[in-house]
């Protein structure tokens, strides 16, 4: 019992590091372009894709850990692992695709479907594949950390839309308008996590 609280303890705590110290948008830069164009894009629902996201992470996560292991036998490991990673994401997109169209049949499934494919490929997925890899984490610290970097992204994707509605103002001037105040926002945001880790400037 006392085993099973440490790891729940691992896993926990792992995915709260990922949802704000190690937010995949704020300090690792994963996955800003597709989050740009989510918050632009009003016809898919952001918690539809953040759910598909980390029904992707955590499928992915997992197999990414064993595949890891098999692989660190090999001396070329590090030539053929970004390729095996994708491959890890692509059976998790069949997975995921499978079970969707399973419980919503084939009519509602359509706009679920329809955003899968941009949750699954997507920087997002293989940088928590390769962070998990590269840190050397436990399975439950892998797992902990690809439900973490799921939430933090749908996180991420709901202050960047909240945010922009706010930077609609006239007080913005009209050539920063849109994409650049965006980029601007994250960028400050990004920066104040930082800080917030306790990271100190070089100077």
């Amino acid at each position: 019992m006392i085993e099973v609280l440490k790891a729940l303890s691992v896993f926990f705590a792992y995915a709260v590091m990922a949802v704000f110290a190690q937010n995949a948008v704020f300090t690792r830069a994963l996955g800003v372009s597709r989050l740009v164009k989510l918050v632009d894009d009003t016809t898919v629902d952001s918690l539809t894709f953040g759910a598909l996201l980390c029904a992707v992470q955590l499928i992915s996560a997992p197999l990414g850990y064993f595949v890891n292991l098999w692989l660190a036998q090999y001396p070329y490991r590090m030539y053929i692992r970004p390729l095996v990673m994708v491959l890890c994401s692509m059976v998790a997109f069949f997975i995921v695709l499978l079970v969707v169209v399973v419980f919503f049949r084939l009519h509602g499934a359509r706009e679920i479907v329809a955003v899968l494919p941009m949750a699954t490929f997507n920087t997002c997925i293989l940088g928590t594949l390769f962070i998990s890899t590269i840190q050397s984490f436990s399975l439950v610290q892998t797992m902990g950390f690809a439900l973490g970097s799921g939430v933090g992204y749908v996180l991420a994707v709901q202050v960047v839309t909240e945010g922009q509605r706010k930077l609609q103002s006239d007080a913005v001037p009209a050539t920063f308008r849109g994409l650049p105040i965006t980029l601007l926002y994250i960028g400050i945001l990004a920066l104040a996590i930082y800080g917030f880790t306790g990271h100190m400037l070089a100077f």
